[in-house]
């Protein structure tokens, strides 16, 4: 009786097992926390618990009380304006000094432009030509020049010789002209810019095929042409401290939530760096928590998509030099969402959204649990099926963590190859690398056959996620499930998945629970969810953005 007892208590593997899965998340609590604090006092703009933005730099620095030096003034003398200037940017190669006369003033005038940042027709055939043969006797004031001379909309004063060669060197042309007190700034866009064309990450069956490019006004542009609003607003900031560039906020009036655009807006302005040289930059500074390996704002290069979540009710930030947007705040589901799923009908819109939805759940754990079923659970697979894998798995001398790793990191650095690679060699690459590699390690016995099957479903549905950076992270994490499964077996993979979620829980993005409307329960919220409704149903914006309207039409 006492036997029969003791043969149903688990043996102690079972108890060792359950100890680490128990010490596992403190010991991650832990270091989590020490980390965050460590790096913490060194780093950018990070959001506390009451939503405000803190940074001590920032705080350091405005602790100490600085005076500008006084800016140098015009003196009046053109002589000694120019000489002025040509010492402190003559230097520049690509700067050009057009000195010349104009007739019928009886006066001396300069014009000053970087090469290939305006546009040089309008220049000589226009400005100059009007300057040197056209123009008449009339007030040598700078609004007398402004108003009445030159025919140009973007021309204003420069109120003294800094702004004037900062102007000049930002792109704008500088005028000169002996007599009047103050020089003049024209802004004549040209230079050379790629064509508009289809964005490269995120192509679509159906949908406009518009791309941002790397001139911010012709993407603030687009956004405009998307449709008639005079609600939508777009405030220009300037970033960087050593090489300044131009960032625009591009939000909804009547929708956006007034707490949540105060924010973004100190979040930008506290930006301390030498160059944002692309919006990546600027979603590493501003997001909530940079330990997190989930991003916590959306990247995208479609105008559409921007527009659309400004009607929600979210904030989009677009930086010169890129073509990728970025949107604010971002919430999981977002990630898995294509614009396509609205274009098409509910149902099959629906349908594609469940279908990356499991996807995304196969690219993170199908590793992990096949680690989990042929190293300590083989008796939870079908009969049949365990026979077969036993018998692809003869002759294979590595266990089964070193064998999924040889083949996952096979995988990634074809995956990374195929991306560097010329666009002409780059698919073949991976395609005939993937075909090689896979049939000579199976004939080798390096793998199994069927492990070949389930890492080649993981490789395709991380390929089904319609954003890359959520695709890396979910590549990324897939290597950590894959040693908890290795350790601790089914346990260790279930205890992964709810690390996973608990992270995801706490996390937020402005104020915005990650996993909204999931956790907090949502229910007006899952109209837009794991399926989509349809559209005459979505009476109301999200309910987490808390919009001065709630209402849209549909």
């Amino acid at each position: 009786m006492l036997a029969s007892i003791l043969s149903y208590i688990p043996g102690w593997g079972v108890f060792y097992q359950a100890g680490i899965a128990l010490l596992v998340p403190i010991i991650a609590s832990r270091l989590y926390k020490t980390l965050h604090s460590y790096v913490g006092s060194g780093r950018g703009p990070q959001a506390s618990g009451n939503g405000k933005v803190s940074n001590r730099r920032a705080q350091s620095d405005t602790a100490l009380p600085q005076t500008a030096p006084p800016a140098a003034a015009f003196s009046g003398n053109f002589a000694a304006d120019l000489h002025f200037i040509k010492e402190a940017i003559g230097g520049n190669s690509d700067l050009h000094f057009r000195e010349f006369t104009l007739t019928k003033l009886q006066a001396k005038g300069v014009l000053m432009y970087v090469d290939g940042m305006q546009n040089d027709r309008l220049l000589n055939l226009k400005m100059m030509q009007f300057l040197m043969f056209e123009a008449t006797a009339e007030s040598l004031s700078a609004s007398g020049i402004a108003e009445h001379l030159l025919p140009f909309s973007n021309l204003r004063e420069a109120s003294n010789l800094e702004e004037l060669n900062k102007s000049v060197l930002f792109g704008h042309a500088a005028l000169l002209i002996e007599g009047m007190p103050k020089g003049l700034l024209i802004q004549l866009p040209g230079g050379p810019n790629r064509a508009i064309a289809e964005p490269v990450s995120e192509a679509l069956l159906r949908g406009p095929r518009l791309g941002f490019s790397e001139v911010l006004s012709e993407n603030t542009s687009m956004l405009r042409r998307q449709g008639f609003s005079d609600q939508l607003e777009l405030k220009t900031y300037r970033a960087g401290s050593s090489v300044q560039k131009d960032l625009v906020v591009a939000y909804i009036k009547d929708i956006v939530n007034p707490e949540l655009l105060e924010e973004v807006q100190t979040r930008i302005s506290k930006i301390d760096i030498d160059f944002l040289a692309e919006s990546g930059y600027i979603e590493q500074l501003i997001e909530d928590n940079y330990l997190s390996p989930f991003q916590q704002v959306q990247s995208t290069e479609r105008p559409d998509r921007v527009i659309t979540a400004l009607l929600e009710g979210r904030i989009a930030i677009l930086l010169d030099g890129t073509p990728f947007a970025l949107i604010v705040p971002v919430t999981f589901s977002m990630l898995l969402q294509s614009p396509e799923d609205y274009y098409d009908r509910w149902l099959p819109g629906s349908f594609l959204r469940m279908l990356r939805f499991s996807a995304a759940f196969m690219a993170l754990m199908a590793p992990s649990l096949y680690i989990s079923f042929i190293s300590f659970h083989p008796g939870l697979i079908p009969t049949e099926l365990a026979i077969t894998i036993i018998k692809t798995r003869q002759g294979v001398p590595f266990p089964s963590l070193i064998e999924v790793l040889i083949l996952e990191i096979s995988i990634e650095i074809l995956r990374e190859a195929g991306i560097r690679l010329p666009k002409p060699i780059g698919p073949a690459m991976g395609i005939v690398g993937g075909l090689i590699i896979g049939d000579a390690a199976v004939n080798a016995g390096i793998v199994s056959p069927f492990l070949v099957i389930v890492v080649a479903v993981t490789a395709i549905s991380s390929f089904s996620i319609p954003m890359y950076s959520a695709g890396i992270t979910l590549r990324l994490l897939r290597f950590a499930g894959m040693i908890f499964a290795a350790i601790l077996g089914m346990f260790g993979t279930i205890l992964f998945f709810l690390l996973i979620c608990s992270h995801l829980t706490r996390l937020k993005s402005f104020g915005v629970p990650y996993l909204t409307p999931v956790s907090p329960f949502r229910p007006r919220d899952w109209k837009d969810l794991f399926f989509r409704v349809p559209l005459a149903m979505m009476k109301r914006r999200p309910a987490m953005m808390k919009t001065k309207n709630s209402k849209r039409r549909s």
